[in-house]
């Protein structure tokens, strides 16, 4: 047995300057797209992040600024990308909490729209974590029976994530085989934007940080819409901004 799709999966691992979606920039991706026949497409390409890589980053991923001054910026590259992610669900290991977040980051950065509409969010570690607690390496070790050669590479984790999903799926029957009975069974993440700023709580839209953490997005807007302001105006994801926008067009720009 094997994974069951309808539309292609697409497993993304970044490689980063930190871990900060407002001010990080991607310095490396790679896709392993999973086609509905069970065949397998990659890309994958190192970017230049138009600013120096911390010492501590490289010495988790290797790649230095020496390696990046003649790749393109991710602007130059981001229609490729897009275009390779067409249609596709998404997923990786963490990816829901990092790698999905940081590629919508780059891409409202580059004025380029990619919309997340009907796209299924697969996270291995959720998954991993739902049933096991355990760290990549370990993963692949566990499900594989494999030492996974390589850590830190973009290619090889993606190469990975996607081989211990497979095997996910045929040590716990309950999953399913489908995107759909996955997430039915593990749960979709609640949050409305990637930084979780804000999160769905019985449906509507509610901070979930600082001194309206709880309240409903909309309830704090008409009572205090400074704070719109100087949200828009702080150092906040732009997808987290995005999204606040939305929900104040809805709610307050009359029809």
């Amino acid at each position: 047995m094997s994974l069951q799709i309808l539309r292609p999966l697409a497993i993304i691992d970044l490689e980063t300057t930190g871990i900060d979606l407002a001010t990080d920039k991607i310095i490396e991706i790679a896709i392993v797209k999973l086609m509905p026949d069970g065949t397998t497409q990659k890309k994958r390409k190192l970017i230049n992040p138009q600013k120096p890589i911390p010492q501590a980053s490289s010495n988790v991923h290797g790649i230095t600024d020496e390696m990046i001054k003649d790749a393109p910026t991710f602007k130059q590259v981001a229609n490729e990308i897009k275009q390779f992610l067409s249609g596709c669900d998404l997923g990786g290991y963490n990816s829901n909490r990092f790698d999905v977040p940081m590629l919508v980051e780059e891409f409202l950065r580059s004025g380029l729209d990619f919309s997340m509409e009907g796209r299924k969010l697969v996270d291995v570690q959720k998954i991993f974590h739902s049933m096991e607690q355990r760290t990549l390496s370990a993963a692949y070790r566990f499900y594989c029976n494999k030492v996974l050669e390589n850590a830190h590479s973009a290619e090889a984790d993606a190469e990975a994530t996607l081989e211990i999903l497979h095997a996910q799926v045929l040590r716990y029957p309950q999953l399913g085989l489908t995107i759909e009975t996955i997430l039915n069974c593990i749960g979709e993440d609640d949050c409305v934007d990637f930084a979780r700023r804000m999160v769905m709580v019985d449906g509507v839209e509610t901070f979930n940080f600082g001194k309206h953490k709880g309240k409903r997005v909309a309830d704090v807007l008409k009572a205090e819409p400074q704070y719109y302001d100087w949200m828009m105006k702080g150092d906040f994801s732009l997808h987290t901004k995005q999204k606040l926008t939305e929900i104040f067009n809805r709610n307050f720009l009359k029809k």
